[in-house]
Protein backbone atom coordinates (compact mmCIF):
# COMPACT_ATOMS: atom_id res chain seq x y z
CA UNK A 1 0.00 0.00 0.00
CA UNK A 2 1.19 3.52 -0.78
CA UNK A 3 2.92 5.33 2.08
CA UNK A 4 2.01 8.84 3.30
CA UNK A 5 4.34 11.58 4.47
CA UNK A 6 2.15 12.67 7.39
CA UNK A 7 -0.86 11.34 9.30
CA UNK A 8 -2.89 14.31 8.04
CA UNK A 9 -2.19 13.29 4.44
CA UNK A 10 -3.49 9.80 5.07
CA UNK A 11 -6.53 11.02 6.96
CA UNK A 12 -7.32 13.53 4.22
CA UNK A 13 -7.38 10.87 1.52
CA UNK A 14 -9.47 8.61 3.73
CA UNK A 15 -12.02 11.34 4.46
CA UNK A 16 -12.15 12.39 0.81
CA UNK A 17 -12.79 8.80 -0.24
CA UNK A 18 -9.57 8.44 -2.26
CA UNK A 19 -7.53 6.31 0.17
CA UNK A 20 -6.32 2.98 -1.29
CA UNK A 21 -8.11 1.22 1.58
CA UNK A 22 -11.38 2.38 0.02
CA UNK A 23 -10.44 1.50 -3.55
CA UNK A 24 -9.32 -2.09 -3.18
CA UNK A 25 -11.60 -5.03 -3.70
CA UNK A 26 -12.04 -6.29 -0.18
CA UNK A 27 -11.73 -10.07 0.45
CA UNK A 28 -14.41 -9.86 3.15
CA UNK A 29 -17.00 -9.47 0.39
CA UNK A 30 -16.85 -13.23 -0.15
CA UNK A 31 -18.02 -13.98 3.42
CA UNK A 32 -21.82 -14.18 3.80
CA UNK A 33 -24.05 -12.29 4.48
CA UNK A 34 -25.57 -8.83 3.94
CA UNK A 35 -25.92 -6.10 5.12
CA UNK A 36 -22.23 -5.19 5.02
CA UNK A 37 -19.84 -2.43 5.95
CA UNK A 38 -19.78 -0.03 3.01
CA UNK A 39 -16.02 0.34 3.39
CA UNK A 40 -14.49 -3.07 4.09
CA UNK A 41 -17.52 -5.23 3.09
CA UNK A 42 -17.53 -7.11 6.42
CA UNK A 43 -20.90 -8.84 6.92
CA UNK A 44 -23.02 -7.72 9.86
CA UNK A 45 -25.25 -10.81 9.99
CA UNK A 46 -24.73 -14.51 10.50
CA UNK A 47 -22.98 -16.61 9.54
CA UNK A 48 -20.03 -14.34 8.73
CA UNK A 49 -20.69 -11.89 11.56
CA UNK A 50 -20.50 -14.68 14.15
CA UNK A 51 -16.75 -14.87 13.54
CA UNK A 52 -15.89 -11.31 12.53
CA UNK A 53 -17.66 -9.46 15.33
CA UNK A 54 -15.13 -10.73 17.88
CA UNK A 55 -12.46 -8.84 15.88
CA UNK A 56 -14.36 -5.55 15.96
CA UNK A 57 -16.28 -5.76 12.68
CA UNK A 58 -19.48 -4.43 14.22
CA UNK A 59 -21.71 -1.53 13.09
CA UNK A 60 -20.33 1.86 14.07
CA UNK A 61 -22.59 3.88 16.37
CA UNK A 62 -22.11 7.00 14.21
CA UNK A 63 -23.53 5.19 11.17
CA UNK A 64 -24.41 1.47 11.29
CA UNK A 65 -23.73 1.06 7.57
CA UNK A 66 -19.98 1.02 8.29
CA UNK A 67 -17.91 -0.74 10.94
CA UNK A 68 -15.96 0.88 13.73
CA UNK A 69 -12.88 -1.21 12.93
CA UNK A 70 -12.35 0.74 9.70
CA UNK A 71 -11.79 3.90 11.73
CA UNK A 72 -9.56 2.23 14.28
CA UNK A 73 -7.55 0.77 11.41
CA UNK A 74 -7.01 4.08 9.64
CA UNK A 75 -6.09 5.74 12.94
CA UNK A 76 -3.45 3.08 13.61
CA UNK A 77 -2.07 3.41 10.10
CA UNK A 78 -1.86 7.20 10.43
CA UNK A 79 0.07 6.91 13.70
CA UNK A 80 2.62 4.76 11.84
CA UNK A 81 3.38 7.51 9.30
CA UNK A 82 6.95 8.94 9.38
CA UNK A 83 5.69 12.32 10.53
CA UNK A 84 3.39 11.01 13.24
CA UNK A 85 3.60 12.37 16.78
CA UNK A 86 2.90 9.64 19.31
CA UNK A 87 1.79 12.22 21.87
CA UNK A 88 -0.93 13.69 19.65
CA UNK A 89 -4.57 13.04 20.52
CA UNK A 90 -5.75 14.65 17.27
CA UNK A 91 -6.35 12.37 14.30
CA UNK A 92 -7.91 13.87 11.20
CA UNK A 93 -7.52 16.52 8.50
CA UNK A 94 -9.09 19.60 6.95
CA UNK A 95 -11.60 18.57 4.27
CA UNK A 96 -14.71 19.96 2.63
CA UNK A 97 -17.77 18.69 4.45
CA UNK A 98 -21.46 19.49 4.59
CA UNK A 99 -23.27 19.89 7.88
CA UNK A 100 -26.91 19.69 8.92
CA UNK A 101 -28.14 21.14 12.20
CA UNK A 102 -31.80 20.75 13.17
CA UNK A 103 -33.53 21.40 16.47
CA UNK A 104 -36.94 21.31 18.07
CA UNK A 105 -38.22 24.86 18.41
CA UNK A 106 -39.76 25.90 21.71
CA UNK A 107 -38.65 22.70 23.43
CA UNK A 108 -38.43 24.44 26.81
CA UNK A 109 -42.02 25.60 26.49
CA UNK A 110 -43.09 22.11 25.38
CA UNK A 111 -41.34 20.62 28.40
CA UNK A 112 -43.28 22.92 30.72
CA UNK A 113 -46.60 22.17 29.05
CA UNK A 114 -46.28 18.38 28.85
CA UNK A 115 -45.90 15.68 31.50
CA UNK A 116 -42.25 14.65 31.84
CA UNK A 117 -42.81 11.15 30.48
CA UNK A 118 -44.77 12.43 27.48
CA UNK A 119 -42.06 14.97 26.65
CA UNK A 120 -39.40 12.27 27.00
CA UNK A 121 -41.29 10.06 24.55
CA UNK A 122 -41.55 12.96 22.11
CA UNK A 123 -37.80 13.57 22.21
CA UNK A 124 -37.03 9.86 21.90
CA UNK A 125 -39.26 9.74 18.82
CA UNK A 126 -37.41 12.76 17.40
CA UNK A 127 -34.03 11.11 18.02
CA UNK A 128 -35.12 7.84 16.38
CA UNK A 129 -36.61 9.52 13.31
CA UNK A 130 -33.55 11.77 12.98
CA UNK A 131 -31.20 8.82 13.23
CA UNK A 132 -33.09 6.87 10.55
CA UNK A 133 -33.13 9.86 8.17
CA UNK A 134 -29.43 10.63 8.64
CA UNK A 135 -28.36 7.02 8.15
CA UNK A 136 -30.53 6.70 5.04
CA UNK A 137 -28.77 9.75 3.55
CA UNK A 138 -25.24 8.52 4.33
CA UNK A 139 -24.59 10.96 7.15
CA UNK A 140 -22.41 10.49 10.18
CA UNK A 141 -24.46 11.18 13.29
CA UNK A 142 -22.20 13.72 14.94
CA UNK A 143 -24.34 14.08 18.05
CA UNK A 144 -27.71 14.38 19.71
CA UNK A 145 -27.61 17.15 22.28
CA UNK A 146 -30.68 18.43 24.09
CA UNK A 147 -33.25 19.26 21.41
CA UNK A 148 -30.75 19.24 18.53
CA UNK A 149 -29.35 16.75 16.05
CA UNK A 150 -26.16 17.26 14.03
CA UNK A 151 -25.25 15.30 10.91
CA UNK A 152 -21.94 15.34 9.02
CA UNK A 153 -21.82 14.52 5.33
CA UNK A 154 -18.24 13.50 4.57
CA UNK A 155 -17.10 12.52 1.05
CA UNK A 156 -15.82 9.04 1.95
CA UNK A 157 -19.37 8.00 2.88
CA UNK A 158 -21.72 10.57 1.30
CA UNK A 159 -19.71 10.95 -1.91
CA UNK A 160 -18.87 14.09 -3.85
CA UNK A 161 -22.52 15.11 -3.81
CA UNK A 162 -22.47 15.49 -0.02
CA UNK A 163 -24.03 18.98 -0.10
CA UNK A 164 -27.05 17.69 -1.99
CA UNK A 165 -27.41 14.79 0.43
CA UNK A 166 -27.28 17.17 3.39
CA UNK A 167 -30.06 19.29 1.92
CA UNK A 168 -32.15 16.24 1.03
CA UNK A 169 -31.70 14.89 4.55
CA UNK A 170 -32.90 18.20 6.01
CA UNK A 171 -35.95 18.13 3.74
CA UNK A 172 -36.67 14.49 4.61
CA UNK A 173 -36.32 15.19 8.33
CA UNK A 174 -38.81 18.05 8.24
CA UNK A 175 -41.25 15.94 6.25
CA UNK A 176 -40.82 13.01 8.66
CA UNK A 177 -41.74 15.26 11.58
CA UNK A 178 -44.94 16.44 9.91
CA UNK A 179 -43.90 19.65 8.15
CA UNK A 180 -45.48 20.21 4.77
CA UNK A 181 -48.57 18.16 5.68
CA UNK A 182 -52.11 19.35 6.40
CA UNK A 183 -51.66 18.74 10.12
CA UNK A 184 -49.35 20.57 12.48
CA UNK A 185 -45.89 18.98 12.86
CA UNK A 186 -45.51 16.68 15.85
CA UNK A 187 -42.05 18.14 16.38
CA UNK A 188 -41.61 21.78 15.25
CA UNK A 189 -38.18 21.98 13.61
CA UNK A 190 -35.89 24.56 12.05
CA UNK A 191 -32.76 23.48 10.17
CA UNK A 192 -29.57 24.86 8.67
CA UNK A 193 -27.24 23.41 6.01
CA UNK A 194 -23.75 24.67 5.24
CA UNK A 195 -20.78 23.43 3.22
CA UNK A 196 -17.20 24.42 4.00
CA UNK A 197 -13.71 23.21 4.89
CA UNK A 198 -13.47 22.04 8.49
CA UNK A 199 -11.30 19.75 10.57
CA UNK A 200 -12.85 16.28 10.57
CA UNK A 201 -11.51 13.41 12.64
CA UNK A 202 -11.05 11.95 16.09
CA UNK A 203 -10.29 14.26 18.99
CA UNK A 204 -9.82 13.59 22.69
CA UNK A 205 -7.85 11.18 24.81
CA UNK A 206 -8.07 7.42 25.14
CA UNK A 207 -11.44 6.41 26.53
CA UNK A 208 -12.96 9.84 25.91
CA UNK A 209 -12.47 10.45 22.19
CA UNK A 210 -15.06 11.25 19.54
CA UNK A 211 -15.36 11.57 15.78
CA UNK A 212 -16.41 15.13 15.05
CA UNK A 213 -15.93 18.28 12.98
CA UNK A 214 -14.42 21.52 14.25
CA UNK A 215 -13.94 25.01 12.87
CA UNK A 216 -15.80 28.09 11.75
CA UNK A 217 -17.99 26.27 9.17
CA UNK A 218 -19.46 24.21 12.02
CA UNK A 219 -20.28 27.36 13.96
CA UNK A 220 -21.85 28.90 10.86
CA UNK A 221 -24.13 25.88 10.39
CA UNK A 222 -25.17 25.95 14.05
CA UNK A 223 -25.96 29.68 14.05
CA UNK A 224 -27.75 29.32 10.71
CA UNK A 225 -30.08 26.66 12.10
CA UNK A 226 -30.85 28.83 15.13
CA UNK A 227 -32.24 31.53 12.82
CA UNK A 228 -34.51 29.23 10.80
CA UNK A 229 -38.20 29.53 11.59
CA UNK A 230 -40.37 26.49 12.22
CA UNK A 231 -40.61 24.51 8.99
CA UNK A 232 -37.68 26.28 7.33
CA UNK A 233 -34.33 25.07 6.04
CA UNK A 234 -31.76 27.84 5.72
CA UNK A 235 -29.06 26.90 3.21
CA UNK A 236 -25.99 29.07 2.77
CA UNK A 237 -25.30 30.15 -0.80
CA UNK A 238 -22.13 28.02 -0.80
CA UNK A 239 -24.10 24.92 0.16
CA UNK A 240 -26.93 25.79 -2.26
CA UNK A 241 -24.46 26.08 -5.14
CA UNK A 242 -22.72 22.82 -4.18
CA UNK A 243 -26.12 21.10 -3.94
CA UNK A 244 -27.13 22.47 -7.37
CA UNK A 245 -30.28 24.09 -6.00
CA UNK A 246 -32.11 26.27 -8.55
CA UNK A 247 -30.94 29.89 -8.55
CA UNK A 248 -34.50 31.21 -8.64
CA UNK A 249 -37.83 30.31 -7.11
CA UNK A 250 -36.66 30.51 -3.50
CA UNK A 251 -36.66 33.29 -0.99
CA UNK A 252 -33.27 34.84 -0.33
CA UNK A 253 -32.57 36.07 3.17
CA UNK A 254 -29.70 38.00 4.67
CA UNK A 255 -28.81 36.61 8.09
CA UNK A 256 -26.25 37.80 10.59
CA UNK A 257 -24.00 35.02 11.84
CA UNK A 258 -21.54 35.86 14.60
CA UNK A 259 -21.75 39.53 13.65
CA UNK A 260 -21.21 38.91 9.93
CA UNK A 261 -23.99 39.18 7.31
CA UNK A 262 -24.48 36.16 5.07
CA UNK A 263 -26.95 35.31 2.32
CA UNK A 264 -29.03 32.16 2.62
CA UNK A 265 -31.66 30.36 0.58
CA UNK A 266 -34.91 29.61 2.40
CA UNK A 267 -36.54 26.25 1.60
CA UNK A 268 -39.59 24.56 3.12
CA UNK A 269 -40.86 20.99 2.63
CA UNK A 270 -43.74 22.35 0.54
CA UNK A 271 -41.29 23.71 -2.05
CA UNK A 272 -40.56 21.74 -5.23
CA UNK A 273 -36.85 21.12 -5.73
CA UNK A 274 -35.48 19.29 -8.75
Amino acid sequence: MRSFATPEDEWREFLQGTHPHLQDERPLRFIPSSPRCKLCKAPFRAPGALILRRYGFTPWEKNPNICGRCFRGIASAARACPGADDTSDVRGADVEVSMLFADVRGSSKLARQMPVLEFTRLMNRFYKVSRDVLVEHDAIIEKFVGDEVVGLFVPFLAGRDHARKAFEAADALLRATGHGSADAPWAPLGAGVHTGTAFVGIVGSAGASDFTALGDPVNIAAHLASQAAIGEILVTTDAAAAASLPSDGFERRSVVLKGHPMDAVVVSPTASVR
